[in-house]
């Protein structure tokens, strides 16, 4: 029996992580590559493949990246062969590419309703549906979503989102439901609220020097009273796309300082003074929530 650590490894594993030039895709990207895998990526547009490929030479990363719409068949399957003939089949995919529009549901039009379902649900069963036939034919492979807390949790202004995370947590257990028989796994990752220079704003103080109210909150709703770091995330992604995990599937772990299973205190009863000298310095990360 080799050393348990072994069990983490992603050594000559090729790892296709969606929307990852920056973001968290781009923090899961270092963190494979950090365990040994072969880091792929796209992105819609050339400028951000090519932001991509500035950040990962920054980390000393080599990667293929491409542009591919992952609402697009067509592409992505091209995109897959590519990267199959190039760099050699997925072993591990990551439906990390979405977005969210914040319009209140009766202004929504049903485009705009389309849009973020397309991207953040029907994308994930095109890439999915596209790396699945060699993962059958290896009998292994790892698919690894982004839910959300919006999976569980509904919220002012996000019903497209809130439905399409929703949707993708079920996505995750059928896929296991349907291939678990080809020792595939498909698990979810749904972050909490995470510190970063785009949720600033969030968490900056007062003028007269009190905590932001969603600030106040955000901690009184988690049991942590904190934010979530990049950091944290970075673990369980791993873990799931390693053989550590090859007997957990279709599950969704929700990394959120235990929020959704705390109904909360009151913000008023909040202690100021215990986060008085916090300093939260992040990666420019996207975050969907």
């Amino acid at each position: 029996m080799g050393n348990i650590l072994d069990k983490f490894s992603l050594k000559g594993k090729v790892a296709w992580i969606t929307g990852a030039s920056y973001g968290l895709g781009l923090a899961y990207a270092k963190a494979y590559a950090e365990a040994g895998a072969k880091i792929v990526f796209n992105d819609i547009k050339q400028e951000l493949v090519d932001r991509g490929y500035e950040e990962y030479k920054k980390l000393g990363i080599d990667v293929y990246g491409a542009v591919c719409d992952v609402t697009n068949e067509e592409q992505v399957q091209k995109f897959v062969a590519d990267v199959k003939e190039k760099i050699g089949t997925i072993d591990i995919l990551v439906n990390n590419a979405g977005i969210i529009k914040r319009i209140p549901m009766h202004e929504m039009s049903v485009g705009e309703w389309n849009a973020v379902i397309n991207v953040d649900l029907t994308g994930p069963f095109i890439c999915s549906k596209a790396v699945l036939p060699d993962m059958i034919e290896k009998k292994s492979g790892k698919i690894i979503n982004a839910c959300s807390m919006m999976s569980e949790f509904g919220r002012e202004t996000v019903s497209a989102y809130a439905a399409a995370k929703g949707g993708l947590k079920m996505l995750t257990r059928n896929i296991c439901s349907e291939y678990g028989q080809y020792n595939i796994q498909c698990n979810a990752i749904g972050p909490g609220y995470i510190a970063t220079p785009q949720t600033a704003p969030l968490r900056e103080k007062q003028p007269d020097g009190s905590m932001a109210p969603f600030d106040r909150f955000i901690r009184s709703k988690t049991p942590a009273q904190r934010w979530g770091h990049t950091e944290d995330l970075m673990g369980l992604a791993v873990f799931l796309a390693s053989p550590a995990s090859d007997f957990i599937n279709g599950q969704v772990v929700y990394i959120d300082g235990g929020i959704s299973a705390y109904i909360g205190q009151d913000p008023a009863n909040l202690d100021e003074s215990k986060f008085a000298d916090e300093i939260e310095e992040q990666p420019d990360v996207k975050v969907n929530d």
